[in-house]
């Protein structure tokens, strides 16, 4: 029998239209005042009109804060905690993508009990009690809703993970109708990024388990058979509520099962040059993939059993090169920049890149194959 500890966000629901009952639900968590946290571009689209809405039915009072930024840098939390303290809110709800998630979860944490951030970063190293705290992607990525996890980029431009228990929310709700907007690129690349968080998970070198796998298994089934329907279409609802389901299940997946040499590699893209994370994953997942081939492959085939139903291969390396070459062709299909040289990285920067990799241990030693500098440094070069 595999030993395993396997944690996760207590009740989730999922239903189109639930959005709109927040308010309801909050009162039902006995506050009376949350801070509601998202980005402006949500406020611009009108997605907030019906959820304060369904606030003001339930008679609990929201402060909007909006400037959650794109990997939210220290100064961005900092300044959304000072709006919760002054605002003498007693919970917290967070309505957005990964940076929206990922702030939310520490305005809850940060003020229910201040800390420093610098000081916390790390596993294991919060303290509570925290805020109340309710979670709602709009985008079908991160699975930030389901995962004790909140990746802050700091002013040397590192990303750093606050790894707590104390994050899962009390609450995570599922709705596909407000995932319908979003642009085919920013639907791309949430969607690539699910799809690495399920692939890591199954493959990962520490804590892998049977509850895991299943979750990455069926996460990637629901993401790979749904993802070029809702760049196709956008408005497609079936599809959307899969592809956010597949999100959840991955990230249950990976917050038990950690993430690996993928997630590694994207850090530094995202933190020196502001790449979009699921661009990020998406830009070195296929060089990674085919990097740990030699000893993955047995998992890999594994995996072209779900993506490639009913093809039968002579051997697993045959089956894991298939499931390979199936996602080399979905990345290379997405509608975003394929190259690094794309991005705005230029070839100097390869060496630095490839030394932020090193410092990322945490991730590496998930990694089905030991990842050195050399190794980092050839897989950026290969797909610059």
């Amino acid at each position: 029998m595999t030993n395993f500890v396997f944690e996760t966000t207590p009740r989730i629901i999922c239903e189109t239209g639930a959005a709109a009952k927040l308010g309801t639900l909050a009162a039902e968590l006995g506050l009376r005042k949350v801070l509601l946290v998202t980005d402006k571009g949500l406020v611009q689209a009108g997605i907030l009109a019906p959820v304060l809405d369904g606030f003001a039915a339930a008679k609990v009072a929201v402060e909007v804060f909006s400037d959650v930024q794109a990997d939210p840098p220290e100064a961005s939390v900092d300044a959304a905690v000072a709006s919760a303290r002054t605002a003498g809110i007693d919970g917290v709800v967070g309505l957005g993508g990964g940076s929206s998630l990922d702030t939310a979860k520490l305005v809850a944490l940060l003020a229910g009990n201040p800390q420093a951030l610098p000081d916390i970063y790390g596993i294991g190293l919060a303290k509570g009690p925290r805020l109340p705290l309710i979670q709602v992607p709009t985008t079908a990525g991160t699975g930030s809703e389901v995962t004790p996890i909140a990746i802050v980029t700091t002013p040397t431009h590192e990303k750093k993970g606050v790894v707590s228990p104390l994050l899962y929310p009390d609450i995570a709700v599922l709705d596909g109708a407000l995932t319908t907007g979003l642009p085919a690129a920013v639907t791309a690349m949430t969607g690539i990024d699910a799809m690495v968080h399920a692939i890591e998970a199954f493959t990962t070198r520490h804590k892998k388990n049977p509850l895991s796998d299943g979750l990455a298994i069926k996460a990637l089934e629901l993401l790979f058979f749904n993802i070029r329907k809702v760049i196709a279409d956008g408005g497609d609802l079936d599809a959307r509520n899969a592809m956010l389901q597949g999100s959840m299940l991955a990230g249950m997946a990976f917050a038990n099962a950690p993430v690996a040499a993928v997630h590694a590699l994207a850090y530094p893209l995202g933190g020196h040059f502001h790449v979009p994370h699921g661009h990020s994953n998406a830009l070195v997942l296929v060089p990674v993939l085919r990097f740990n081939a030699e000893v993955a492959r047995r998992s890999y085939a594994k995996l072209a059993a779900i993506i490639l139903p009913g093809q039968v291969f002579a051997s697993a390396t045959e089956a894991s090169n298939a499931f390979i070459d199936a996602m080399d062709t979905l990345v290379a299909e997405m509608p975003f920049a394929q190259r690094l040289r794309d991005v705005g990285v230029s070839e100097t920067d390869l060496p630095m890149m490839a030394k932020d990799v090193m410092a990322i241990q945490r991730l590496l030693i998930n990694n089905p194959r030991d990842v050195t500098e050399a190794d980092a440094l050839a897989l950026y070069r290969s797909v610059y």
